[in-house]
């Protein structure tokens, strides 16, 4: 089993745009949609999508949870969340200009969780989890949710003995690594806050491996570096017509774990993970992505050993 634990969800509300976006102009929506939001939840869509099974975790507003739930079932997704009393879950705005590649990404920060919240939390994984499973902490963490508090949720997830994956950033991810963990997927910029001064992307990617099973460094259109044990390799995406980008970085996280619990050799998980991100961008919501697009563009994924 996979769990996927988001600290902070969100709704994301995809506005589109009849033209470019320009200031000071009246810039009219063509059309408004709802989809799922928060990096753990667009994990669990893959897996669920890919068959691999899965359960979602973390926080839930009680204002507007039955629309968060809504949503949750209609993407097939099983889940177990912890109720935040009297506040909203956080909506992200997705804006999708007309005729021009990409998305735009404001967020709202987030309701507060209280330490009865983290201890509910805390009671679930403990009920839930055992050590044969895999288990993702993917996002931002809410006001309330402290760097204490995740170092206190990945040792507790060390001490069960399951395979941990972060997809985390900031003071979060460089928390993580000193904490112990199986995965994380930092971009090229965050990499830099857990390297060497002087260090190469490369060396820095080796370094982290002698302690972490799976790194991999997010390097946008340009693909992917991966390491793992002594295997590094340089992935390159097929060329595609990007229409919305975001959640893409999430749809591979999500589709390579689950490859991993199908067996799939690094190499192929990779490869079809980025296959399946590249699929993503080409919808225009924030998850949808086609496994028979993904198997047909994994053969198009370029794979160099460095």
């Amino acid at each position: 089993m996979i769990y996927t634990i988001t600290l902070n969800p969100t709704i994301d509300r995809l506005l589109y745009l009849e033209e470019v976006l320009t200031k000071e102009k009246n810039n009219r929506l063509e059309s408004v949609a709802y989809d799922l939001g928060g990096k753990g939840h667009h994990g669990s869509y893959a897996m669920s999508k890919l068959e691999v099974e899965n359960q979602a975790l973390g926080f839930c507003g009680t204002t507007n949870k039955r629309q968060l739930e809504k949503i949750l079932e209609q993407k097939n997704i099983n889940h177990d969340l912890v109720d935040v009393y009297g506040k909203p879950t956080r909506e992200s705005y997705v804006i999708v200009e007309k005729g021009v590649s990409g998305s735009i990404l404001i967020t709202e920060r987030g309701y507060e969780v209280s330490s009865y919240d983290k201890s509910l939390l805390v009671d679930k994984i403990e009920e839930k989890v055992k050590p044969e499973d895999t288990v993702l902490i993917a996002g931002s963490m809410p006001p309330g949710f402290e760097i204490k508090d995740l170092e206190q949720l990945i040792t507790l997830l060390n001490k069960i003995g399951c395979f941990i994956a972060c997809d985390l950033s900031g003071e979060a991810l460089k928390a993580a690594v000193k904490a112990g963990v199986n995965f994380i997927k930092p971009n090229r910029f965050e990499i830099l806050e857990l390297a060497n001064h002087g260090q190469s992307l490369l060396d820095t990617v080796k370094e982290l491996t002698k302690t972490i099973d799976y790194v991999i460094v997010s390097q946008g259109g340009s693909g992917s570096l991966c390491g793992h044990g002594n295997e590094f390799y340089q992935i390159s995406p097929p060329t595609i017509v990007v229409k919305n980008d975001t959640g893409a970085g999430d749809c591979f996280v999500g589709s390579f774990l689950a490859s991993l619990t199908q067996k799939k050799s690094f190499v192929d998980s990779l490869t079809f993970a980025t296959a399946c991100s590249a699929s993503k961008v080409q919808h225009i919501d924030s998850t949808s992505f086609s496994v028979k697009d993904a198997q047909n563009l994994q053969k198009k994924v370029i794979v160099e050993k460095v």
